[in-house]
């Protein structure tokens, strides 16, 4: 009965001890083991980020070449130009009289210089190009889309017209009056601290005397204001040419081309030949318009001939020349 009794007395010793003994692992793993370290995160990819191919500037070239065109590069001397060369800033081209060339500057601009007219390059970048006038006549077409500004600037001035998009016409005497004309969307126009905008179907000039490019006017039907012709028949082979055209308009004759005065004056000596001659005047503004006038010389410059007289005593067969007698 003792012995029963003890274990009973030890029963609840020995529970609490297992359940001690069971619970240390527990507060082991609860209380001392070392929390296991957090999950590694993984950073996510950077962004792909797209680098832009880099910008490259318009690329000219001479596209047509007609009569004689000449390229000069850099200061250097002038040479035969050809269809297909590439120009470069400070490059320039010019063309003679008769003559005719195209410059293409890959798909965004195309200028078309006229007879007697000299262009150089003097920047090319992606975003804008720009050309010198130096003297005649040029016709830039800027195709809409490519978010490129093209400039002609004058020289011999601060008259400069730029567009992003249109067709514009310059012409520059190289004295000091330039003319602007568009014929297709418009064109901004500065000068002397004025800026104008030239729509379509508008032109405007500046000369050495006015405070900048004249308000925008519509272009103008008839050019020759008027012409002085002098006498047909001539006995010389010079004869001069005066007149007023519309102030910056362009003038030829005699497959020259020359320029008014800022007032739209001209005079002009045109040589003749001998006999029959046929000299014709024409006009041409920024605008498109052309004027041509007319007139007929007849050139005979050969000395008179001479008078043979016979006189009646210097013929033997001729009566006798009448003597004279004294009266009584």
């Amino acid at each position: 009965m003792a012995g029963s009794q003890n274990v009973r007395r030890q029963a609840p010793f020995l529970l609490g001890l297992a359940l001690i003994l069971a619970a240390l692992p527990i507060g082991y793993f609860v209380f001392l083991r070392e929390p296991p370290p957090p999950p590694v995160r993984v950073p996510p990819p950077p962004p792909v980020v797209e680098v832009p191919a880099p910008s490259k500037p318009v690329q000219l070239s001479l596209q047509k070449v007609e009569g004689t065109v000449e390229v000069r590069r850099g200061g250097g001397a002038w040479a035969a130009a050809q269809a297909g060369e590439a120009l470069h800033p400070t490059d320039a081209v010019r063309t003679q009289d008769s003559s005719s060339a195209v410059i293409i500057g890959d798909e965004e601009v195309e200028v078309l210089m006229g007879a007697g007219t000299e262009v150089s390059v003097d920047s090319l970048t992606d975003e804008l190009s720009r050309v010198l006038l130096e003297t005649g006549m040029a016709t830039a077409t800027v195709r809409p889309g490519k978010r490129h500004t093209f400039e002609v600037k004058a020289a011999n001035s601060d008259a400069l017209a730029r567009t992003t998009a249109g067709t514009f016409t310059m012409s520059n005497d190289g004295a000091g009056t330039v003319a602007v004309g568009a014929r297709e969307g418009e064109v901004t126009f500065l000068g002397r601290g004025k800026v104008v905008i030239v729509r379509a179907g508008q032109q405007s000039v500046v000369t050495p005397t006015s405070g900048g490019p004249s308000e925008p006017a519509p272009v103008p039907t008839s050019l020759l204001r008027k012409v002085a012709w002098p006498d047909g028949r001539r006995n010389q082979r010079r004869i001069k040419i005066s007149g007023e055209v519309v102030p910056g308009s362009r003038l030829q004759v005699g497959g020259q081309h020359f320029y008014p005065g800022p007032d739209g004056k001209f005079e002009r000596i045109v040589e003749l030949k001998e006999g029959e001659n046929f000299v014709q005047l024409r006009a041409s503004s920024v605008g498109g318009t052309e004027q041509e006038e007319g007139h007929y010389f007849k050139v005979d410059t050969s000395p008179p001939k001479k008078l043979k007289v016979d006189l009646p005593w210097g013929n033997s067969s001729a009566p006798p020349a009448p003597t004279q007698t004294e009266s009584p």
